[in-house]
């Protein structure tokens, strides 16, 4: 299906890089005008919490069959274009239980349960290599290289061309621009080709040799008679290794910059009682991820969310905003560990759509943290740091490039 590109630049109107990175006062704005019709791209936005979950939650109304979308993941030629088999984006139930019952055969809890102590081993690899006493940049060292190998590790592609991955994926992933769409639509494609030839051979010798990864659980799903093909699965590990190193990397790197310029005590905290580390995932999943959001297309007239809505208006809703919703969060422009409801948090969705990944990422997260808990006493922030400068576009909005941190072991 073609679909148009919202470009979400033309609501949001950020002025810099970094109102973009942590939108706080452009979520309090319009939590208090919670649902507004914006005429310049013909979409109604909704921001608070419960308005969000039905959006995202009521197939029957408001349907992910979209015509217009703001999501610019992939490219416009045969390789960077999603099978039709796995595209979630796109469907509703029933359609959708079946594309997801597919894809899910790679995402098990026997899955995870063996994952486990491979993330492990790699965090620890690489947080083992940080020298005492010195000023590192965090998102060289641990955040930006970590999502990457582990996700190519689980696929089952060689770890040792993780950069490569890398930068396929950010180019892939990479947020159009409307002064440099053509630029940028080139760039996509070159991506999705080079991908596309390096990942085919793999697949095919997958195929007559299995392993335990994601493209062998994949060759081997079965839903209804119906299977995966090789092109299929190629295409289906781009996605899978865009969202799991783009989207983890980003709430990766901007929970140590919470760590250090949130609440500086917080680091100290976590370290007497690592119990505390998963609360502490959830809460900067709340607090820290701020560009979360779904199109839906409206299928029949309505006033459910108290304006009247016609066939065919596109919704967004902004889930990260209704993160920040007071009447779901208390004190929600606070970061607070020990809150008893941050778990509630929209990050990952709601409803049919709920991210695939999200066990995954939350898997990633907690080990990450506490096996740098353990091995780091203690982290300070560098002097004269400027946040505008250490940022760049990606899919989740602005995602840091740098990070600079005193380490002491």
């Amino acid at each position: 299906m073609s679909t148009e590109l919202i470009l979400l630049q033309d609501i949001t109107k950020f002025t810099s890089r970094s109102e973009e990175f942590f939108p706080l006062e452009w979520y309090k704005k319009m939590l208090e005008n919670p649902v507004f019709y914006h005429e310049e791209t013909e979409t109604w936005n909704v921001f608070r919490y419960q308005d969000v979950k039905d959006v995202l939650s009521n197939h029957d109304v408001f349907s992910s069959v979209n015509a217009r979308t703001s999501i610019a993941v992939g490219a416009n030629n045969t390789e960077g274009q999603m099978p039709d088999k796995i595209n979630l984006i796109f469907a509703d139930p029933p359609l959708h239980r079946k594309r997801r019952s597919l894809l899910s055969a790679a995402f098990t809890p026997r899955s995870l349960k063996s994952w486990e102590p491979r993330i492990q081993q790699i965090a620890e690899q690489l947080i083992d290599d940080i020298e005492p006493g010195n000023t590192i940049d965090i998102v060289e060292a641990l955040t930006g290289p970590l999502p990457g190998m582990v996700m190519a590790d689980l696929i089952g592609v060689p770890s040792k061309d993780v950069m490569m991955y890398k930068q396929w994926v950010d180019i892939l992933f990479q947020p159009i621009v409307k002064e440099r769409q053509e630029e940028l639509d080139r760039k996509k494609q070159q991506a999705a080709l080079e991908y596309y030839q390096y990942l085919y051979p793999l697949v095919v010798e997958k195929r007559a040799n299995p392993s335990d990864d994601i493209i062998s659980d994949l060759l081997k799903a079965e839903i209804d008679g119906e299977r995966f093909t090789d092109d299929e699965i190629v295409r289906t590990t781009m996605l899978l290794l865009g969202a799991g190193v783009e989207t983890t990397g980003h709430m990766l790197s901007g929970m140590f910059y919470s760590l250090l310029y949130d609440d500086q005590s917080l680091y100290g905290t976590l370290r007497n009682d690592l119990e505390l580390v998963p609360k502490t995932v959830e809460e900067m999943l709340r607090y820290r991820f701020h560009n979360s959001k779904r199109e839906r297309t409206v299928k029949q007239d309505t006033n459910l969310l108290g304006v009247e809505m016609k066939k065919g208006d596109v919704v967004i809703a902004w889930m990260s905003a209704a993160n920040f919703d007071g009447s779901m969060f208390e004190n929600p422009f606070e970061l607070n560990i020990h809150r008893e409801n941050n778990k509630k948090h929209l990050t990952f969705g709601n409803g049919p759509h709920f991210c695939l990944g999200a066990p995954l990422a939350r898997l990633e997260l907690n080990i990450v943290l506490t096996a740098f808990l353990q091995k780091i006493t203690r982290i300070e922030p560098v002097e004269g740091f400027d946040l505008e400068s250490n940022l760049t576009d990606a899919a989740v909005g602005q995602t840091l490039v740098h990070l600079p941190v005193k380490i002491y072991k």
